[in-house]
């Protein structure tokens, strides 16, 4: 279909060239047959050259006009993808972040528990029989099990685990304490001398321990036991000489006044 803007022009010009035509009859006496001819045909290539043209024009417009729309639609079509891209990236960055979030969160979270079970085997400060000091955590849990097991009132096994317990831990803060029960587990077998020989080594170790006093009379009674009273008597003299404000320097007193 051809557009109103080649129809009308064309138009125009037949218009022009019939009324050409009318002129050329009216003055066919002036001009010759060969010469009419040659102006029809003339007008004629005009005409077939400007309409061509014109047709030309209409085509390349209407091709510009669908090239344009192809654009579009191309431009169109990019900007969609964009929009995609950039909501699946949003969506992908929000999703990273979650991500990282839950890592932090479990790095964390491994870090307590590394954290909890490293502090199972570091060593950590302990306050016993009035002494301050560092010590493992085997450490305390193995003293800990042996003196439940003399409360329990099994004094050969709890000699045997205070005895294991200095024997592996020689350097411990609970070796004084665990010389104490020792003593004690042996006196309650009647194992006076054995018992003799760790509350001595207590004394030697650690004079100042708070266990000393009760320590040393328990060696008193340790040799009362063996019927070496003379021993005895010295051994709580010295006592009442080196802890005299201590409750076994009170009892100390008292052995002594019954010795004489």
């Amino acid at each position: 279909m051809q557009s109103p803007l080649i129809v009308k022009p064309v138009k125009t010009l037949l218009a022009a060239l019939l009324a050409g035509l009318f002129a050329t009859a009216s003055q066919a006496a002036i001009f010759e047959d060969g010469e009419a001819r040659r102006a029809i045909l003339e007008l004629r290539q005009r005409v077939d050259s400007m309409q061509a043209t014109q047709q030309r024009s209409a085509e390349e417009l209407r091709q510009d006009s669908e090239q344009l729309r192809r654009n579009l639609l191309d431009l169109q079509n990019q900007i969609e993808l964009l929009r995609s891209e950039q909501a699946k990236l949003r969506g992908q960055n929000e999703q990273l972040l979650r991500d990282v979030a839950d890592l932090q969160r479990r790095q964390k979270d491994i870090a307590q528990g590394v954290d909890e079970r490293l502090s199972k085997f570091e060593p950590a400060k302990v306050t016993l029989d009035g002494q301050e000091f560092q010590a493992d955590p085997g450490e305390k849990r193995d003293f800990e099990a042996a003196l439940a097991v003399f409360r329990s009132g099994k004094f050969a096994e709890a000699s045997t685990a205070f005895a294991s317990f200095v024997r592996q831990n020689p350097r411990s803060g609970y070796v004084p304490s665990s010389r104490f029960w020792l003593g004690n587990a042996q006196y309650a077998q009647r194992d006076y001398k054995e018992a003799i020989g760790n509350f001595k080594q207590l004394l030697t170790d650690a004079p100042t321990h708070a266990r000393a006093p009760e320590a040393a009379l328990s060696i008193a009674n340790c040799q009362l036991e063996l019927k070496d009273n003379r021993a005895s008597r010295k051994t709580l003299e010295d006592l009442v000489r080196a802890y005299p404000q201590s409750e076994a320097a009170a009892a100390a007193k008292e052995r002594l006044a019954r010795l004489k």
